[in-house]
């Protein structure tokens, strides 16, 4: 598809408790500015439509908390994929 592959575009600004360890309810709120872009990138993403690819998803925050840095970012649109969905 000729579509570029970008790792290690965001980080993680700070620990968190492991999602699977909380309460739906609390998830949001744990994972809320829990991720940054890389300097590196900071301008990859500005006018794009770009797709965050993760293995497993349960309430689907890390998802959205990802999708929200990458808007802040400047993209465009965010699609996000997953492999597995856990039962909600």
């Amino acid at each position: 598809l000729q579509i570029p592959l970008l790792e290690q575009t965001m980080r993680r600004t700070r620990e968190t408790t492991p999602q699977s360890a909380l309460a739906f309810n609390k998830r949001r709120k744990n994972i809320r500015h829990a991720f940054s872009i890389n300097r590196k990138y900071l301008t990859a993403f500005t006018g794009k439509h770009v797709g965050v690819v993760d293995d497993v998803m349960t309430t689907g925050e890390t998802m959205r908390e990802a999708a929200v840095c990458l808007k802040r970012a400047g993209a465009a649109r965010v699609t996000c994929l997953v492999f597995a969905r856990t039962p909600p």
